[in-house]
């Protein structure tokens, strides 16, 4: 893409999207995420060329500003997490697909999918669901959404344990052996506050 027009229609083509001017400078256009209104994409003008904002995870951000001479660090933006495209039809669309990608994750909610994911009889450790969530990193994300569960309901947050297989605390699941009465309805063993993982362990 080279055009101003192609940046807009390509970004609004995302689910959920939408386009403002906030600033008194029209020349400034956000394509933001309806449900979170964080933008992704900010197209403008300057030195006679089209220039896009794009937020940029840490893993890839010094790919494309060294494959790319028309990316540079975000200008007018945090230079961690954004990197500007000089817009020149010579960096791939990828880019703005990223940046979309980066706004709308959620990590708690796909911990939430995983959690889902453990069979009645079976049990999952926190470092697991983290993996499973996509990021085998955020063991501790992991604990911290599991004791804020919307919907205990549908998401047997009780089915996951320590590395060591050990219950949580009485803070959680509802109180003081909670969780062990839980896990044993499902026909998990527990002995002594905690489940032999080579016998309950969810198969990944």
């Amino acid at each position: 893409m080279q055009s101003r027009k192609e940046a807009l229609d390509y970004g609004l083509a995302f689910p959920d999207t939408y386009v403002e001017t906030p600033f008194r400078d029209t020349n400034w256009q956000l394509v933001r995420v309806k449900c979170s209104k964080k933008a992704f994409l900010w197209i403008y003008e300057k030195d006679g060329y089209v220039n896009l904002n794009v937020k940029a995870d840490k893993e890839w951000r010094d790919y494309w500003r060294s494959a790319f001479k028309s990316v540079i660090p975000g200008w007018h933006q945090n230079k961690e997490n954004w990197n500007t495209i000089i817009l020149d039809g010579s960096v791939p669309d990828d880019a703005i697909k990223e940046s979309y990608e980066l706004v709308t994750d959620n990590p708690t909610k796909r911990i939430y999918e995983a959690v889902k994911k453990i069979p009645k009889g079976c049990v999952a450790t926190y470092g697991q669901i983290a993996e499973l969530a996509g990021n085998k990193g955020m063991a501790r994300a992991v604990g911290n959404a599991l004791h804020r569960n919307p919907d205990p309901d549908n998401i047997p947050c009780y089915r996951v344990v320590n590395s060591k297989g050990e219950l949580s605390g009485a803070f959680a699941f509802g109180g003081a052996g909670q969780q062990e009465q839980l896990l044993k309805a499902d026909g998990i063993e527990v002995v002594n506050g905690k489940v032999d993982l080579k016998v309950y362990s969810m198969k990944f």
